[in-house]
């Protein structure tokens, strides 16, 4: 028998893959286009490397691939896309000719940069004194006038005209020219400025020490290459206008204690402990800033006493010297020398060799790592030209005067005594000028700030709370005019007075109102040199007693003030 065929096996199954006819040939043409795509991208250098990249990225994250397939879509999108948008478009639009568009524009006028001076301004501008000639103890404020003697120049020991350093200076132009052009990082550093950091560090006691083409920008360069975004800095209220700028670029948190307080330092210190227990925060860097000799008053820092709590709270202290050095202790080494503190204790000690030295520019000392640190990280190390070479030669020749000439120190301060002797019948306490001896324990003991008993002083109309030791001196009125105005105004006519009748020049303490963080009173400022001569400094405190009397007297409050 013949085997019956399956009626299954006979069924025609139609084939799932078939395409239909009609789209054959765009699929051709979509072949052959992406063939083509293909075969100009393998030509591209290092598409082989991109095409194993997308493989790989799609086989182990293939998330990361759709959201860099988004992005570059959205990076051609943008590059597209009309720079601005809806341009001519909206309700408030309006379309102008270009007639009109001139006339606007020929009509803009800019807002002025500054404002007008006021009569303050003016007021200042006018009493800026101009030297004649070169500066010293004697200057001429006319070209043809008389000579008169400068109270108001910072000279401490007379370096200004001292005939070595001007051999030095001369030496030192010769060999080296005028300056570097460049930053001490690149290539402004020379053998002679880095003998002079030697000399400072030598000098003060510290390992090493690190120069400054300027001593404004020291602190306030100094102060943020440490402290930063977080950290905690405990300010005497009472610091100079550039310890301000340094406070203010650092962006750390600032706690003030008042001026000159221990007692309220030491309270704001156990503040700030407290307060980091309770919220129980990370450790961060602390810093004590201070001034030395303070500039807006002639103050001096009770040292011993802000080292006892620096080391209590764990704490880094940054010594602002730009005063005292040059100008307290027996060789010029500012507070640690006065109070025989070591460097050491001190994290960073700043000074000025224009004040102290009489050259120009300042300098940090401490530990290497500190003044390391300073040479990469410091605004004013890294970006200022490097310290002309005769500046620093003359800064290591006075370091070496001051070494060896101790007497310098001593005809200072004896200067400095003699001349507050004739104004202290018009304080209302009449202070004690008599000197400790040199390197004795009442120098250094607490005892040495205690102001004498207070006794009445019916005729007082001043105040000066400079230190009996401080070449620089701050004058106050006691009973001060209701304005400020008015009492600038008051104070310029004491520096009118005392030139005009006395040939002598001083000057009002200036201030940048309206930018200070604590206004400043105004004062007279007053700078002694230890290169006077002893009459010298007698006639100028007896000049200023009797000007201080004749405009400053009991009648002075009802005087009415003009501005020249």
């Amino acid at each position: 028998m013949s085997a019956v065929p399956s009626p299954v096996a006979t069924l025609a199954v139609p084939s799932s893959t078939e395409i239909p006819a009609p789209l054959l040939p765009l699929l051709s043409s979509l072949s052959s286009f992406f063939m083509t795509i293909q075969h100009l991208f393998n030509r591209i250098p290092g598409s082989p490397i991109i095409v194993r990249y997308i493989k790989s990225s799609y086989q182990n994250d293939p998330w990361r691939s759709l959201l860099e397939v988004l992005l570059l879509a959205f990076a051609i999108r943008t590059v597209l896309k009309g720079r601005t948008r809806g341009e001519g478009e909206g309700k408030s639009f309006i379309k102008l000719t270009d007639k009109e568009i001139d006339e606007l524009v020929d009509e803009w006028q800019p807002m002025p940069l500054v404002d007008e001076p006021s009569e303050v301004d003016n007021f200042t501008l006018q009493t800026v004194p101009t030297i004649y000639g070169p500066n010293g103890l004697k200057v001429k404020t006319s070209p043809n006038g008389k000579t008169v003697m400068n109270l108001a120049t910072p000279n401490w020991c007379g370096f200004i005209e001292s005939e070595k350093m001007k051999e030095v200076a001369i030496d030192t132009l010769k060999h080296y020219g005028v300056g570097t052009c460049g930053p001490s990082g690149f290539y402004g550093t020379i053998d002679i400025h880095q003998k002079c950091e030697a000399d400072l560090a030598n000098f003060l006691g510290t390992e090493a020490s690190i120069i400054y083409s300027q001593s404004f920008a020291l602190v306030s360069s100094v102060i943020p290459a440490f402290a930063k975004r977080g950290d905690i800095i405990v300010a005497d209220r009472g610091v100079n206008f550039g310890i301000h700028k340094g406070l203010q670029i650092s962006r750390s948190q600032i706690k003030w204690y008042a001026h000159g307080d221990m007692k309220d330092l030491e309270r704001v210190l156990q503040n700030v402990e407290r307060e980091r227990k309770r919220k129980g925060g990370k450790l961060t860097k602390k810093f004590i800033v201070a001034e030395g000799i303070f500039e807006n008053d002639g103050m001096m820092l009770d040292l011993p006493k802000v080292i006892e709590l620096k080391k209590k709270y764990k704490y880094r202290l940054i010594l602002d010297e730009c005063q005292s050095f040059g100008m307290i202790g027996a060789h010029g080494r500012g507070l640690t020398e006065h109070y025989g503190v070591p460097a050491t204790e001190v994290d960073m000690l700043l000074g000025s060799m224009s004040n102290g030295l009489a050259t120009g520019g300042g300098f940090c000392a401490g530990s290497s790592v500190v003044c390391s640190h300073q040479r990469i990280n410091s605004s004013a190390s890294v970006f200022s030209a490097s310290l002309p070479a005769m500046l620093a030669t003359t800064a290591s020749a006075a370091v070496d005067i001051l070494k060896s000439q101790p007497s310098l120190m001593a005809s200072l301060h004896s200067n400095v005594l003699l001349f507050r002797q004739q104004l202290a019948k018009l304080e209302p306490v009449i202070p004690n000028l008599t000197p400790p001896s040199p390197g004795s324990s009442a120098a250094q003991s607490d005892s040495a700030l205690m102001p004498p008993p207070p006794v009445p002083n019916k005729d007082a109309i001043i105040s000066i709370p400079s230190h009996p030791s401080s070449g620089l001196i701050h004058i106050f009125l006691l009973n001060p005019p209701e304005t400020m105005v008015e009492e600038e105004s008051l104070l310029q006519e004491v520096v009118d007075e005392v030139m005009n009748t006395s040939s002598i020049l001083i000057t009002r303490a200036r201030r940048l109102r309206g930018q200070e963080v604590f206004e400043p009173e105004p004062s007279l400022k007053i700078c002694i040199s230890g290169a006077m001569s002893k009459k010298d400094v007698e006639f100028a405190g007896k000049a200023l007693k009797a000007a201080l009397i004749k405009i400053c007297g009991s009648e002075f409050p009802s005087r009415s003030v003009t501005y020249p």
